[in-house]
């Protein structure tokens, strides 16, 4: 296992060299000037020569991405071109927020999606698996964004039930005192009910937007797994020697059925990366998704770099986790 996990380690190296070439080539080309983020309308020709002197930007493109490599290799990636801070410690500030909105989100996702799965499969060409169907189609077909602003319209302007988009708090509740980084951990551990409250209920819409999207291809591997194990000659067998239903399906099958779930839940998480930009934004959410929004429009090269290097890093880890949890299960997986 230590070997496979370094050998894994290993191979992080060229996939993240490889990422930040595409990168830096991409940012280059995005339509706008950082230079009139950086110095006033009103400034000489000169003014911003001197400027994009100063920032490097008139060097040769393989000499900036040389220092850029030599800045990421020495932890330093490079200074906002809009908050004129380090990029570094701009990702670090704005990590906990989105953090907490994709584990909330993912939470949501899986808790509802695999008992949905699971009762598709067993009940197959029921009720329950043509709504589930039907869930599923329209979860993959519509855009985040389009849920995320019906979901204010519904919940907000029309039944207020929820806040307003209003961030990770309500405006006139002081936010907890920083402890874990997660307003609804951070409310809990310090008995503030008031800005837990407040907390869940701000998260809540945000959150189930981007679980719902997240929910449809989760139950379709759920029941597409579910379906495979319920037909295998393991379950008939259990079945013929009278085992229980709950036993068979719960503690048979779906331990089968859970490792292509595993997958795909890698792979709805690094969809809710890209998702979370325009969610953070519908919902000012001041996470990393927003700023990379910002960075995006203005710009930003060092932060929209250091946020694809931070996100293809992440990616690839889960997926280091999700093979570890697969030898885990499944000890074949080791031959």
């Amino acid at each position: 296992m230590i070997t496979y996990v370094a050998r894994r380690l290993l191979l992080l190296i060229p996939v993240l060299l490889g990422v930040t070439i595409i990168t830096f080539g991409l940012t280059r080309v995005i339509p706008g000037n950082p230079i009139d983020m950086m110095v006033s309308p009103m400034a000489t020709p000169e003014t911003r020569e001197l400027v994009a002197q100063q920032a490097g930007l008139n060097d040769p493109m393989w000499m900036q991405y040389l220092r850029y490599i030599g800045d990421v290799l020495h932890g330093d990636f490079g200074d906002s071109f809009v908050t004129s801070q380090p990029v570094l410690s701009d990702l670090l500030s704005r990590f906990m927020p989105t953090f907490e909105l994709t584990l909330a989100a993912m939470t949501i996702a899986l808790v509802l999606s695999i008992p949905l799965g699971i009762a598709a499969a067993v009940w197959r060409n029921s009720l329950i698996d043509h709504a589930a169907r039907i869930f599923a189609v329209t979860g993959v077909g519509m855009p985040v964004f389009w849920l995320g602003l019906l979901g204010v319209y519904v919940f907000y302007f029309k039944l207020h039930i929820l806040p307003p988009p209003q961030g990770r708090i309500s405006l006139y509740v002081s936010a907890p005192p920083t402890i874990s980084g997660l307003f609804t951990v951070d409310a809990l551990l310090a008995g503030d009910w008031e800005a837990f409250k407040s907390a869940v209920m701000s998260i809540i819409l945000p959150a189930g937007v981007l679980g719902f999207a997240a929910m449809a291809p989760l139950a379709r591997m759920t029941r597409a797994g579910m379906v495979e194990a319920l037909e295998s000659d393991y379950a008939r067998t259990a079945r013929a020697l009278g085992f229980n239903v709950r036993s068979i399906v719960l503690r048979h099958c779906f331990r089968n059925a859970i490792l292509p779930l595993m997958t795909m839940t890698a792979m709805v998480y690094g969809y809710m990366l890209g998702g979370v930009v325009l969610i953070e934004n519908i919902f000012a959410w001041p996470g990393l998704g927003r700023y990379v929004f910002t960075a995006i429009t203005s710009s930003d090269y060092p932060a929209i770099q250091g946020f694809i290097l931070y996100s293809t890093t992440l990616y690839v880890l889960i997926f280091l986790l999700v093979d570890i949890f697969y030898v885990i299960l499944d000890p074949r997986v080791r031959l």
